[in-house]
């Protein structure tokens, strides 16, 4: 657990698919809505299941890799959450909080991946 406290793309990542997960649950039992919730659910999670997966990665390219993978995950969930408020399903303030973390989340992506090989370069 230490690990997970000292990570923070890791413990927001996680936190982010919690909820998403939540914002699944409530798609789907309040807004009877179960194909965009499945998309953004899948795309969401994955985000955190592929920084979790950088951790022990075997090289940098993989660990550069494996944060690629998210980033294009966070990019999917944008779209997703994008349609969801264009199409009413959530609202716009709903929509501005978990935009915004899901923004935060792929920018710091970038940031270490940037940061990654701009080191393996030196």
């Amino acid at each position: 657990m230490k690990k997970e406290k000292d990570n923070k793309v890791l413990v927001d990542s996680k936190s982010f698919a919690i909820r998403i997960i939540k914002l699944y649950q409530f798609l789907v039992e309040k807004k009877q809505e179960y194909v965009l919730s499945k998309q953004v659910l899948r795309s969401g999670t994955s985000i955190g299941a592929n920084v979790r997966e950088s951790i022990n990665a075997q090289s940098k390219m993989d660990f550069i890799n494996k944060l690629n993978i998210a980033l294009k995950e966070a990019d999917e969930t944008e779209y997703w959450l994008e349609l969801l408020c264009e199409t009413g399903y959530i609202t716009e303030q709903q929509f501005n909080s978990i935009y915004t973390d899901c923004g935060i989340i792929a920018a710091t992506l970038t940031n270490i991946i940037l940061t990654t090989k701009y080191r393996s370069t030196k």
